[in-house]
């Protein structure tokens, strides 16, 4: 096959998967209740949603914003980050992780993950912490929870708030709770997440009362009551059409992630002792819901191109480590040499719940041909 060959196996299409047991039906039905509703903001269908997520996740409340990037920063604002603090972040991470912080006035302060993980590395964040510390965000990259039990030994003596991007690591469990119930975690819900809106989307869940409240409040250009403003907030609300169709998809969500598990299992079998690949390993204590199945290989270019050639649809997340992209150029940041040598090197298979056993088997073939061939 040639690099323009027909696409056998897409790395992740919604109208596949809006296509699984009658979603669409549901979908179009949720979107028209809202349309003749008359009510399109902060509305019952919102409400419904922030009641059933928080319930989901084992948390006491739920306030849906506008996105995952939203969620992060409105998080950090009503802790009341900003000027002259410092926030600890993962240095391998989507630039939005960053960017929450910096919308503060803070500065993102990078840790290295752990050498044999994509996850960010507690012994590094304890060494990172200085007296301008003021929060901890980790990432459960890919779907895999951080271990939150070491980070909390880290931050809890000294008083520092553990706000996780949880954008890919819906319906994940650490030690047995799903992510989601402790402090405070911030949700995306972009549509090609495990639980995905009909477009920009995101929420904040927490047990805290005081800070669900304060962030309903920035969300909202800082107003309880309309035109009395006590504060300068923003405006980043989940609308009602976009409520009504997460309200859909959650009640698919376990089953979805189930089927994410098998698939990652059969990658995990199929791709097991490759010379070059390095397949992502699981922690006893957590149960990831493969929001992305990430391989490594050293010649991950080579690898890219003969999946294309196959008609297998891949991608990198991420190609650019975020300390060295232009939007944080000239900042002041150490070397992040495992950060870098990940972006090099990680490469995305497709995963997601509309996948077959033959689309999988397709891409088992494609890695192990292109993998032999190379070694041959």
């Amino acid at each position: 096959m040639t690099a323009t060959a027909a696409v056998r196996v897409p790395f992740h299409d919604l109208r596949d998967l809006h296509a699984l047991d009658g979603l669409q039906e549901e979908l179009d039905a949720a979107v028209l209740r809202v349309t003749r509703s008359g009510r399109y903001l902060l509305g019952p269908e919102l409400e419904a949603f922030e009641e059933e997520f928080a319930r989901y996740c084992g948390a006491g409340h739920c306030v849906g914003v506008g996105s995952g990037l939203d969620a992060l920063e409105l998080t950090l604002r009503a802790l009341g980050v900003g000027e002259g603090d410092e926030v600890i972040v993962p240095g391998h991470t989507f630039v939005a992780t960053w960017l929450a912080v910096s919308a503060t006035g803070a500065r993102p302060v990078p840790v290295e993950p752990e050498a044999d993980s994509y996850l960010i590395d507690p012994a590094r964040v304890a060494a990172a912490i200085t007296p301008r510390t003021r929060a901890v965000m980790p990432v459960h990259t890919y779907g895999h929870p951080v271990d939150l039990d070491a980070l909390d030994a880290v931050t809890a003596p000294r008083g520092i708030a553990v706000v996780e991007d949880a954008a890919q690591a819906h319906g994940a469990r650490h030690r047995g709770r799903r992510i989601g119930s402790r402090y405070a975690a911030a949700f995306s819900f972009y549509p090609g997440k495990n639980l995905g809106a009909l477009g920009d989307a995101g929420a904040v869940v927490t047990s805290d009362a005081g800070l669900a409240e304060r962030i309903r409040l920035l969300r909202n250009y800082g107003s309880r009551v309309k035109y009395r403003h006590e504060e300068q907030g923003t405006n980043s609300r989940l609308d009602e059409i976009q409520a009504a169709a997460l309200r859909v998809k959650l009640t698919r969500l376990d089953a979805w992630n189930a089927r994410r598990r098998a698939v990652a299992a059969a990658y995990a079998e199929g791709l097991a002792g490759l010379p070059g690949i390095t397949v992502p390993g699981v922690r006893p204590w957590a149960e990831p819901v493969w929001h992305q199945y990430v391989v490594r290989c050293a010649d991950r270019d080579r690898l890219r191109a003969a999946l294309t050639d196959a008609g297998v649809e891949n991608l990198v997340h991420y190609p650019v480590a975020v300390h060295r992209s232009p939007a944080y150029a000239g900042t002041a940041h150490g070397p992040l040499p495992l950060s870098e040598r990940l972006a090099a090197e990680v490469l995305s298979l497709p995963m997601g719940p509309q996948l077959t056993a033959k689309d999988v088997e397709t891409v088992i073939s494609a890695v192990r041909d292109a993998t032999e061939s190379s070694h041959d």
